[in-house]
């Protein structure tokens, strides 16, 4: 499990906290409205809303707030219009970063981008010069296992459901899929009585740099600024570091 594939869990573990759940639920349904107004408004004919509610389904939005994005999606509540644009940059140590943003003024958001590199020892990279670094991919990830969870038979559905790769950390089992997948996965956990943590479509290195841990503080620093931008959807990085240094720098 790369290093941002680990930060990435913990990101989710900490936004359950109700003082992250606000700019998590935010982001959530920005995403759903923009998915909604793109297309189809019935997520069985947009396999971009589905793959939207799914990851608030693991998120726990609320199904009213789910709703109320669509209707403004679809005219029959006032909303704003939003649209979605996607930068490329460098952090420290040749770290490839891929920010994702859903926002209603896209000159604010590339001025903020551009600020947060800036700030952290990075910087913006030229169109292209960064995403072919990854591929885009289904991840489902699980925690707190029950105790009388059988782990074969767990793995073995996901394999079933659809999972081309797992990742059995001990406490935490993550598993990719082909992005269409991502939904059949899901279900296959909830079914033996398994919440994932996070189930989404992400952008997965196809590569990582490792990251020693002098430089991780502020590599990860520089992720989690973007990160809580309001403007931010998603961040994507290419660094790898040792578990001992990520638990150093969680604590």
């Amino acid at each position: 499990m790369a290093g941002h594939s680990k930060w990435a869990n913990i990101k989710y573990r900490k936004e359950r906290q109700d003082k992250k759940r606000s700019n998590l639920f935010a982001k959530l349904i920005k995403e759903i409205t923009l998915q909604a107004r793109n297309g189809d408004p019935n997520p069985e004919n947009n396999p971009g809303l589905a793959q939207a509610l799914e990851r608030a389904r693991a998120g726990n939005l609320p199904k009213d707030n789910i709703e109320r994005a669509i209707k403004r999606a679809t005219g029959d509540l006032e909303g704003v219009s939003y649209e979605e644009a996607t930068y490329e940059g460098y952090a420290s140590d040749g770290v490839a970063v891929l920010v994702r943003v859903v926002t209603d003024n896209r000159n604010r958001a590339s001025a903020s981008v551009r600020h947060i590199l800036s700030k952290h020892g990075g910087s913006m990279a030229s169109a292209g010069s960064v995403a072919w670094l990854f591929d885009r991919r289904g991840i489902v990830t699980i925690d707190e296992l029950p105790e009388d969870i059988d782990r074969d038979e767990l793995e073995m559905a996901l394999i079933e459901a659809g999972a081309e790769d797992i990742d059995d950390q001990g406490d935490t089992i993550e598993a990719t899929c082909d992005p269409s997948m991502l939904a059949p996965l899901s279900d296959a956990a909830r079914e033996l009585g398994v919440t994932p943590i996070r189930a989404e479509v992400t952008m997965i290195p196809k590569s990582t740099v490792h990251v020693e841990a002098a430089s991780a503080g502020k590599v990860l620093k520089l992720i989690d600024a973007l990160d809580e931008n309001e403007d931010v959807q998603e961040v994507f990085a290419n660094f790898d570091v040792d578990d001992e240094v990520l638990k150093q720098l969680e604590a």
